[in-house]
């Protein structure tokens, strides 16, 4: 069973990227972590150019991207 799957981009010491990884934390929502600097090849597969970046994805569509700390885009696209 193929579900949805949420992908955050990232890079050590970025409060932003801190701040969305708090943020998904509250609100309980799993995700993967990727550093955008060590996993290039990730970055580029999903057009990642800056930090932070959240991917939601289903059966390998992406559904939504966020760039930034934006909460409300953020529960927006949680909320599908």
């Amino acid at each position: 069973m193929t579900r949805r799957r949420i992908i955050k981009f990232e890079k050590d010491d970025c409060a932003p990227c801190n701040m969305v990884s708090e943020y998904l934390d509250l609100k309980g929502v799993e995700y993967e972590k990727v550093n955008a600097f060590d996993k290039p090849e990730i970055a580029m597969k999903y057009k990642v150019r800056s930090v932070p970046t959240v991917i939601v994805t289903y059966q390998d569509e992406v559904l939504h991207r966020i760039i930034g700390f934006k909460p409300d885009e953020l529960q927006k696209a949680l909320a599908v």
